[in-house]
């Protein structure tokens, strides 16, 4: 109990000492406020931005292979060789057809190309939609979700009729608050028949991620309007796993498909690609490893900063209080009281600096999305990483002034004068 009491006392006599030096105070806070506000807003940013591309890697299925000409990583430990990649042959329709027919372990096998369109209706005009036509099969490799409306018919895959499926940015920006049945658009030139509209999915920085910007027509109706077999097209091959199948299983069955559609022989490199999410995980991993440690190196240099900045004014707090010191300790005071006292002066200056350093990127944050599509979100480990570093820092600080302090000789320090 006595520890306590000693603990409440030390806590009252330096929030005491705080209040009667305001001036002092408030250049010590903001110090630390700009170096908690320094590392805290990075690690901040670097959360909000991997977050942001894990959520388009989701999208993109951890169950789903896509079968490109150019692969989105190049093998581990190897460059990425393009001159060799430019060579290869386009993904065809006869290998997805013949995927179709061969591909016991996938549930499903989709075909894909795309292009960037300018849509209007009536006087409302977006330009460079993505416009991607697909196979039947796409309902059963991606997940979409209907604000209302349908995916294509049979009939309409096979026969290639004028329907589409909009985006929820694009239904927004042409009919605001209306449905889309019904609706007829311009989609470059050619009059075409909205059927649905996918629900908002949020942005996505990743290609083939977010669909709000986004119309998806049949594959026969984008003939007219995409040639299938150009390059600029990006025609891809997507597979998904059936049930209980490994994706390492999956993507070795496809490759020896694939090798044996374009009769490759054993010697010969693959000249395709086998691309999925996980790939793209691993370099992110990495990645953000990477940047973490650089978020450290440029928020520590603040931080110290302002351990240097709270170090100054408490070993000035400790020779200006020399005289009241010796005062205590001649009525009884003992050095751990004193200790603690100049200690907790430390740390709470600390924290309050954090804290006030965490309250700018709240504000910051608010601000920030409300401009920009990215989500930045102050999250609580990183508020409790802040108040820790601070306290932290508060004590290391602190420390050095507050056992010089402890350790004055009473009557040396009651004859001190200034």
């Amino acid at each position: 109990m006595k520890l306590f009491a000693n603990i409440r006392e030390s806590f009252i006599s330096a929030v005491l000492t705080l209040r009667t030096n305001k001036f002092r105070t408030f250049l010590t806070l903001f110090g630390i406020t700009i170096g908690i506000f320094a590392i805290i807003s990075v690690f901040t940013l670097i959360d909000s931005l991997e977050r942001t591309i894990r959520n388009s890697l989701s999208s993109l299925g951890e169950d789903i292979i896509y079968i490109q000409k150019w692969p989105w990583t190049p093998p581990p430990g190897e460059e990425y060789a393009w001159w060799e990649y430019l060579k290869r042959p386009l993904p065809s329709q006869e290998e997805f057809h013949y995927l179709q027919n061969n591909e016991q372990r996938a549930r499903a096998v989709a075909f894909q190309v795309n292009t960037s369109l300018t849509v209007a209706y009536r006087d409302q005009v977006l330009k460079d939609v993505s416009v991607i036509g697909v196979s039947r099969e796409y309902e059963q490799i991606r997940n979409l979700n209907y604000a209302e409306g349908r995916f294509f018919a049979p009939v309409e895959a096979h026969q290639g009729s004028n329907v589409a499926i909009a985006g929820h940015q694009v239904a927004e920006e042409l009919f605001p608050g209306q449905s889309v049945l019904g609706k007829r658009i311009d989609l470059g030139g050619y009059k075409t028949n909205l059927i649905g509209r996918v629900q908002k999915e949020g942005s996505g920085i990743m290609a083939g991620g977010s669909m709000d910007r986004v119309i998806l027509v049949p594959l026969n109706y984008a003939r007219r309007f995409i040639d299938i077999d150009q390059e600029r097209a990006s025609p891809t091959i997507i597979l998904r796993a059936a049930e209980n199948v490994p994706i390492p299983e999956l993507t070795s069955d496809t490759e020896r498909l694939m090798r044996s559609v374009r009769k490759l022989q054993p010697a010969e490199k693959n000249d395709f690609s086998i691309n999925r999410a996980s790939l793209i995980s691993r370099n992110i991993d990495q990645l953000f490893r990477v940047i973490n440690v650089a978020g450290w190196l440029i928020g520590g240099f603040s931080i110290i900063v302002g351990g240097f900045g709270i170090a100054n004014i408490m070993f000035v707090s400790v020779k200006e209080r020399t005289h009241l010191i010796g005062i205590q300790k001649a009525l009884g005071a003992k050095n751990h009281f004193i200790l603690s006292e100049f200690l907790f002066e430390a740390v709470i200056l600390a924290l309050i600096g954090g804290a006030l350093g965490l309250l700018l990127i709240f504000i910051g944050s608010l601000l920030a999305n409300m401009a920009s599509e990215l989500e930045i979100v102050l999250t609580a480990p990183n508020i409790i990483l802040g108040l820790g570093i601070s306290a932290l820092i508060g004590l290391i600080a602190g420390y050095a002034p507050a056992r010089n302090a402890a350790r004055l000789n009473p009557v040396d320090a009651i004859n001190t004068t200034f």
